[in-house]
């Protein structure tokens, strides 16, 4: 029996038994600035009265350290734990802006040193100015035995903003916990170059959801004076060839109509306190020094005040590989060089504020090139009263530190509200891509055969904490053993992940032909921050691009060899992008998409495979037939996409097509497709306003939406909308809205959406924002792939 409540009674129960009510009280620290008499220590004044004072109190040399990021490991021995009171003092003379804390070490030396670290930068420094102490938080807080959540790309495919908020504000709780007050996350890069290594760590490949995804993650996070971080500005995830850090090439209408929207979502509307440039160029200039997206976007058209980071080491490519500036560059603690402030010249001007560690630290350039008269010191000023801006909107200069006591990190930090929390997510981003055969949802009465290299594989994404499978984690193989119990459930490996060695699959044959349903686990890898970085196999993330989508080594064989047998067969995808095994579109095997999971995985994965809950996940991102037939996105331009596809025949016959002369340029599985144990149908579109629309309006779609199906299940509602004529070759269709519901078997719902007409506009041929008159088409369904029903409306 399928039993699932409501969204809305799961997410209230979790936020109520997590506590995520209201932000924890601060905790005791050693700041007593308070009651100081300088006004930049007065938490009653303007904040940019604060910051004004104090920036007029500060030396160049105070100003240019907080330019820099520190770095816990200049007073803390990550190996043995021991204190280096000369690296202390050194850190916060040089760069006491920030620091970042993202090591495999205990939570007790995180936390003491966290301490050592801000009390010394409040206490011992001339003014007192706390820093921003920073780790990763893409799916988890970056420590040992943290929750572990879902891969972006993986939870943007429950297209439920209250979750991605509750999950924020969890990272973010457990961050605080220990001291942190900044996550390097999100990401509003999308995935549309899928070859690219971190495509996992994207929410998918449109604008519109990335932003929703983005800026609910934001909110979470930020509702405890946390700081996110938003990452890559801007474009950086649709490098030449797949390469990571890759040069990205586009028009400034492409980068305003595809790539900036996300970017604005998180940036301005969800109001985060930083950003991180990208490593790439966008157009031939690098983005680190980028003075028209830096500066006259971000700033003087969008209106950002807080900071902007360059990402580790990446002031360093001016040098090389772009050849901007001279080499050598002088290395920390060496002399400085033409090419460091040829470096610091490029990009604090263009609005680079702080210079991230990882590289030569350029920027300590600064006061010589400031008494020289080659630096205005007004930039200087610029930049850091940007970054205190920052500090006081967080309140760190109240509160410096929130650090909870001992005795309740383990109530806090992977509680079990959180990790009930993360199989949650989890679950409902599971998408079922196939199911012709209804072998889904298997009768838990039945013997399952568990098979492949990632069913006793805890396949976490990157950006985990080293060895984090050794914390824990739920493997499918598990998952389904505890749905089940050991003895309905065999298994067999089949064969490594990493081979091409055939001869387990014989095995795996006889073990999925004892059983009445065969589970087979296939997909990509990744590998943790330490591992990841010492050039281990691995077939995706950060610097592990791809030429090829498919399964790697025997795994296919594998699979074919599984449902090729009589035994029902599901393969389920565990990757951290799409994959392109489309010879399983002609078997009756079922087809499950498990983007990276949290610690949960396998128990979210049971939950879905025995029908405890139903799917409800849509793909964040279009799956292609073939690496070939790359860019796969649903939005392609008006002028795009022809088909006149060729196959290769069930019989082997060849029939030849001319687009493409074997192959289509359709996806196998689109941009927000999803099936469902339940049967939804769409009727009665309408909408608010039919005619004399203005820029300015708003237009409500209706829609009635029935679930015909025997149980209970959540649809994800899409809106598109299609400009029909416009001055410029603009999108096919975009979406605009989403609304997730839950439906009873047999219940009816009406689902509003409303659209802002002002997003409808097109940048002209004058690189102009217009929304143009005349016919724009709302476009209702179940995916981009399935509308249902559509409605038009006219602006004036």
């Amino acid at each position: 029996m399928l039993l699932l409540p409501t969204l809305s009674i799961m997410l209230a129960t979790a936020a109520a038994q997590s506590g995520y009510g209201s932000p924890p009280p601060p905790y005791g620290s050693t700041n007593s600035t308070t009651n100081s008499s300088l006004p930049y220590k007065n938490p009653s004044l303007p904040i940019e009265t604060r910051v004004q004072d104090l920036l007029s109190r500060m030396t160049i040399e105070e100003k240019t350290a907080q330019l820099m990021q520190g770095d816990i490991s200049n007073w803390l021995n990550t190996t043995d734990g021991t204190l280096n009171t000369t690296g202390l003092a050194l850190n916060f003379e040089q760069k006491a802006g920030m620091f970042y804390v993202g090591y495999p070490i205990s939570w007790d030396w995180l936390a003491s040193n966290i301490k050592i670290g801000q009390d010394y930068a409040v206490n011992n420094t001339r003014l007192g100015i706390p820093a921003i102490v920073q780790t990763e938080g893409i799916h988890g807080f970056l420590i040992g035995n943290a929750t572990i959540f879902n891969s972006p790309i993986g939870y943007a495919c429950s297209f439920n903003r209250t979750q991605a908020s509750l999950m924020g504000r969890q990272i973010a709780t457990e961050a605080q916990a220990l001291g942190v007050s900044q996550l390097f996350a999100p990401l509003a890069d999308l995935a549309r170059e899928l070859r690219y290594g971190r495509v996992e760590e994207t929410f998918g490949e449109d604008g519109y959801l990335a932003g929703e995804i983005a800026y609910a993650y934001i909110q979470g996070v930020q509702h405890l004076n946390v700081s996110a971080m938003v990452k890559h500005y801007a474009a950086y995830s649709n490098p030449e060839q797949g390469l990571n850090t890759g040069p990205v090439h586009g028009g400034e209408r492409e980068l305003r109509t595809t790539w900036l929207p996300s970017y604005k979502k998180a940036i301005i509307d969800a109001g985060a306190w930083s950003i991180m440039s990208a490593y790439s160029s966008y157009d031939g200039v690098p983005q680190v020094a980028d003075y028209h997206t830096l500066t006259e976007i971000l700033r003087e058209e969008w209106g950002y005040d807080f900071w902007i980071s360059s990402d580790a080491g990446a002031t360093d490519r001016l040098a090389n590989p772009f050849y901007i500036c001279p080499s050598p560059l002088g290395k920390y603690g060496d002399n400085i060089t033409a090419g460091n402030e040829c470096v610091t010249l490029n990009a604090l001007p263009a609005g680079g504020d702080v210079e991230m560690g990882g590289g030569s630290f350029n920027y300590r350039s600064i006061p010589e090139l400031v008494a020289s008269g080659r630096l205005n010191s007004s930039i200087v000023d610029t930049a850091v009263s940007r970054l205190l801006r920052a500090k006081f909107t967080m309140g760190l200069f109240e509160h410096p530190y929130q650090i909870a006591p001992k005795s309740e990190w383990n109530n806090i930090i992977n509680s079990p509200a959180a990790q009930q929390l993360a199989r949650e997510i989890d679950r409902d981003s599971i998408v079922l891509l196939k199911n012709d055969a209804n072998i889904l949802p298997i009768s838990k009465g039945k013997k399952v055969a568990v098979i492949g290299p990632m069913a006793d594989f805890m396949n976490y994404g990157d950006y985990v904490v080293k060895d984090a499978a050794l914390f824990g984690g739920v493997t499918p193989l598990q998952g389904i053993q505890d749905a089940l119990g050991n003895g309905s459930v065999s298994f067999a490996q089949g064969c490594q992940r990493w081979s091409a060695d055939e001869s387990g699959i014989a095995e795996a044959v006889k073990v999925a032909e004892a059983a009445d349903v065969a589970v087979v686990v296939v997909g990509t890898w990744s590998r943790d921050q330490n591992e990841l970085w010492q050039g281990l196999n691995a077939t995706t993330g950060e610097h592990v691009d791809l030429a090829s989508l498919d399964l790697v080594g025997a795994m296919r064989p594998l699979a074919q060899a599984i449902a090729n047998t009589s035994t029902p067969t599901v393969i389920v995808f565990s990757s951290g992008k799409p994959l392109t095994e489309t010879w399983i579109s002609n078997t009756t095997a079922s087809l499950v998409q498990q983007f990276y999971p949290s610690e949960q995985g396998g128990n979210a994965l049971a939950d879905i495979l025995f029908g405890d809950v139903n799917p409800s996940g849509k793909l964040s991102v279009s799956f292609p037939h073939d690496v070939g037939t790359l860019p796969i996105y649903y939005d392609y331009l008006n002028s795009g996409r022809q088909s006149s596809p060729g196959f290769v025949g069930a019989d082997g016959q060849l029939y030849f097509g001319h687009q493409y002369v074997l192959n289509t340029p359709e996806p196998w599985f689109p941009f927000g497709h999803g099936l469902s144990y339940s049967n939804f149908t769409y009727s009665n579109v309408s909408l608010s306003s039919y005619a004399n629309v203005s820029a300015t309006d708003s237009v409500t779609a209706s829609v009635s939406v029935t679930n015909n199906g025997t149980v209970a299940g959540a649809e994800v509602v899409q809106l598109y909308v299609k400009d029909m004529l416009a001055s410029v070759d603009v999108p096919n269709m975009s979406l605009r809205g989403f609304e997730k519901i839950m439906l009873g078997a047999g219940e009816t719902q009406e689902v509003k959406i409303e659209v802002n007409v002002t997003d409808l506009g097109v940048w002209n041929q004058k690189m102009q924002y217009m929304v143009e008159p005349g016919q724009f088409v709302v476009l209702v369904g179940s995916s981009s792939g399935d509308l249902r029903g559509n409605a038009s409306f006219y602006v004036v």
